[in-house]
């Protein structure tokens, strides 16, 4: 006997899901219950990954409170863009800027999440969320860098039990949540990131049947639930840690990045 543990690895942030797997001298009824135990355990998985794709990208690439900073910077008059397009091209412009900013000062290429916003926008404007590594030397520089006005704020990202990964990105996507016009064009996206950005880790694993995935002591666990039947269950576990390594076996069939 043996169930299949999947585990979504975003550094301080992890994903896992437990589930019993199918044999083939197994009875049709047990085979079936296995079958749907893989899909339970799948479908929620998907279901935190959907919007989450973003948080755990987050966490990937800024595990730790303060590692970067949540800002916000607004087209004045002057600069106002007249289309969705016109302002990603004015971010990636600024965001070259920044990179020449960085080198001069032989700091690291700068590692960016952005949204664009407008339509969820009380006043109607054009502005962008971002998200961006700290280097102790930030603010100054993106203010010479953001040439399209002069409204740019930036705090320290925060992870405790108020705010965290999660709530940033699910302020990040509420655009793409909330506005019909994703809906008519699915191909727009909600946010985007720099190319040199971490992507979380998917490892699948054929583990025994009494295998159990437990949170590493001191972890939050954010998720945790399942369901045991006659012949299968499933258990999908989501938590926060301090960066001790997750017991997971250490012979994977599969990994791939997501």
């Amino acid at each position: 006997m043996a169930k299949t543990l999947k585990l979504i690895d975003a550094g301080a942030l992890q994903v896992a899901a437990l589930y019993s797997r199918r044999t083939g001298r197994e009875s049709h009824k047990a085979r079936a219950a296995k079958q749907k135990a893989s899909c339970d355990a799948q479908r929620r998985m998907n279901q935190i990954y959907s919007y989450q794709k973003l948080e755990l990208m987050l966490a990937a690439n800024f595990p730790r409170a303060g590692s970067a900073l949540v800002c916000c910077t607004t087209f004045d008059d002057a600069h106002m863009p007249k289309s969705r397009g016109e302002a990603q091209l004015r971010f990636k412009y600024f965001l070259k800027l920044l990179r020449k900013e960085r080198a001069a000062e032989g700091l690291p290429e700068p590692v960016v999440f952005w949204a664009p916003e407008i339509l969820t926008s009380e006043s109607g404007r054009w502005h962008f969320h971002f998200v961006i590594d700290a280097t102790g030397r930030d603010l100054d520089m993106l203010r010479r860098c953001w040439i399209y006005g002069s409204d740019i704020d930036a705090e320290k990202l925060r992870v405790d039990a108020e705010k965290d990964h999660e709530s940033l990105a699910r302020y990040m996507t509420k655009e793409l949540r909330e506005c019909q016009e994703y809906e008519a064009k699915p191909g727009l996206h909600g946010w985007s990131c720099t190319r040199n950005a971490k992507k979380p880790e998917v490892e699948t694993v054929t583990v025994p049947d009494d295998y159990e995935i437990t949170p590493p002591e001191g972890s939050t666990v954010l998720i945790n639930e399942g369901r045991v039947t006659q012949f299968a269950s499933w258990t999908v576990i989501k938590y926060r840690f301090d960066g001790s390594a997750y017991p997971a076996p250490k012979r994977a069939r599969r990994r791939r990045r997501v």
